[in-house]
């Protein structure tokens, strides 16, 4: 059988991944496992598209956005279906993917539940998937959740 100790729940706070939470949250009850909340915050001056951007306002904009990404991930902590759980939360910085890995291998996750948009293939060449890169470089099996009110559409 396979046991299921660690398991780790990257968030955006997009509507796919908190099914995604859902998910996981059944998971490490269902296994006695540890929850991870993961939430990864970019760096801001690479993700500059204007060179218009104030350099010293981005402390205080970078302490507001932490701030909040905490709050968040407390919360999900406090919610009446994750609190009899065992959980953690991990703000991270740098890019989402290899954070999410990396993250994964150093705390020997077992398992990592992903949300995904489902974006077409025109959208998905431009933006990228940060759930298809976890999926093709994690060490460990990753079980990717969409919002079940996204319909499939065949292209």
């Amino acid at each position: 059988m396979i046991a299921l100790k660690q398991i780790i729940v990257p968030t955006g706070f997009s509507e796919p991944s908190l099914c995604a939470v859902k998910y996981g949250r059944a998971l490490a009850g269902r296994f006695s496992a540890t929850l991870h909340y993961v939430h990864v915050l970019e760096d801001f001056v690479a993700l500059s598209w204007s060179s218009d951007t104030y350099i010293t306002s981005l402390p205080k904009l970078r302490e507001e956005v932490e701030a909040d990404a905490l709050g968040r991930l407390s919360q999900l902590l406090k919610e009446p279906e994750g609190a009899q759980l065992s959980a953690k939360v991990a703000l991270l910085n740098g890019n989402p993917f290899i954070e999410i890995v990396r993250y994964a291998r150093d705390q020997n996750i077992d398992l990592i539940v992903i949300g995904t948009h489902g974006r077409g293939p025109i959208a998905h060449m431009l933006l990228g998937s940060v759930a298809e890169k976890v999926v093709r470089k994690a060490h460990c099996p990753v079980l990717t959740v969409r919002h079940p009110q996204h319909e499939f559409v065949m292209p």
